[in-house]
């Protein structure tokens, strides 16, 4: 690792990171997006036998009950049972975040209130390239289907055989999802967006990828929703004397086991930095002149993931404004909250926890304004509607108002 100052030139390009593509990125994501939309399955099938190097014919698109049935037999038989302690913690981390629609009654008969309603359909994405994020298919289905989502449409990439990973299918089925589909990459997110005979369109896409996912979900945005932009996972450990070095070592290396993984730690032990310097072989260490510095520091870069090792880390917490996710305490590392303890692992990156939060129940829900008036309580509003309808010159809107008192 390599120590940088909290001012520097190297600080300054981590707080300057973005989640935007090249170029060159950007104009091939263009191309396929307008491919799908104007050829649907042709064009969808096309880009997996490139990509994927997988030739299906449109009828294959989706995976069938034979596939889901096969997938049973491929995986250790313990893992349903492992599974079932991690969809008990998800699912009531969820249901806690569960709201419902409400009203308030004023005077003269009034009534203001919120209608929420889940989306009808969303897409989830689950990245299979490297290796397939199975965890990926819990932290997403759950949430959505805790929220009412009607129907659930996942995508992931094929494999070699021209299937999913039979961990993916499992999980999937074992979760009801609706519909799961073979295709990956920027023409799984165009799929989604637009729709194909074979691929119905969504309201709503959410799920991590590579560049050209993150790209294709940025370019598709305003024809659907999508839930964030992900860049490279990251992590920042704020420690001093009173934290575990194996601790903190194995937490940064585990990072750096993504691709472009960012590391950081800041610290306020000069014997600590000169360890990890020496046992971590990539990231950032940062010393801070005391906690309340560290934890300005921290706010500045507004990490992915912040583990909080010192000896009264709650005291700590109340500093910290931005981060994804806070994980507190020498027994609360970042791979809990990635596989097991309950909050999704889809959380912001880039500095993008500065104002937005990791998925929630909200992300798969809309809220519709409930109104309610009598012509007694308009009345008392008439004036003032009238006076900056007035101001705005729209003639029409105070019509509006008049013509149910004549």
């Amino acid at each position: 690792m390599k120590v940088i100052k909290a001012a520097g030139r190297k600080m300054q390009k981590i707080l300057e990171r973005d989640i935007s593509s090249k170029k060159r990125v950007q104009e091939k994501v263009r191309r396929i997006i307008e491919d799908v939309r104007t050829s649907g399955d042709e064009a969808v099938l096309k880009y997996t036998r490139k990509f994927d190097r997988v030739k299906l014919s449109a009828r294959h698109l989706r995976v069938s009950e034979t596939e889901i049935s096969a997938a049973y037999q491929n995986i250790n038989p313990q893992f349903v049972s492992t599974l079932k302690t991690i969809i008990d913690n998800v699912s009531k981390f969820y249901t806690r975040q569960l709201k419902r629609s409400w009203k308030i009654k004023g005077e003269e008969g009034t009534s203001l209130g919120e209608k929420i309603t889940p989306l009808e359909k969303v897409g989830i994405y689950v990245p299979a390239g490297t290796v397939p994020l199975i965890s990926t298919v819990y932290m997403t289905v759950i949430p959505a289907k805790i929220a009412g989502v009607k129907e659930i449409i996942l995508t992931a990439p094929p494999n070699k055989y021209g299937t999913v990973d039979p961990y993916i299918l499992v999980v999937a089925n074992l979760l009801k999802v609706d519909k799961i589909y073979k295709v990956g990459g920027a023409q799984a997110i165009a799929a989604l967006a637009f729709g194909t005979k074979s691929l119905p369109r969504v309201d709503k896409i959410v799920g991590p990828g590579n560049v050209y996912v993150s790209e294709a979900k940025r370019q598709v945005f305003g024809y659907v929703d999508v839930d964030m932009l992900a860049g490279p996972s990251e992590i920042v450990i704020l420690a001093n004397d009173f934290s575990h070095p194996d601790f903190i070592a194995c937490d940064l290396e585990a990072q750096l086991e993504h691709l472009a993984g960012l590391a950081i730690l800041v610290t306020t032990s000069k014997r600590l930095a000169q360890a990890m310097k020496k046992r971590v072989s990539d990231g950032y260490i940062i010393l801070a002149k005391n906690l309340d510095e560290a934890a300005e520091i921290v706010n500045r870069i507004a990490p992915e993931h912040l583990e909080i090792m010192v000896k009264n880390p709650r005291k700590i917490l109340k500093r910290i404004k931005n981060a994804g996710a806070i994980f507190l305490g020498p027994y609360s590392p970042v791979a809990l909250g990635d596989y097991a303890a309950g909050p999704s692992h889809v959380l912001p990156t880039a500095g993008t926890a500065r104002f937005s939060s990791g998925l929630s129940i909200n992300d798969f829900m809309k809220r519709s304004h409930v109104i309610s008036y009598t012509k007694k309580a308009l009345e008392k509003l008439r004036g003032p509607i009238e006076k900056i309808a007035e101001l705005e010159r729209l003639d029409k809107h105070i019509q509006s108002i008049k013509v149910r008192f004549e």
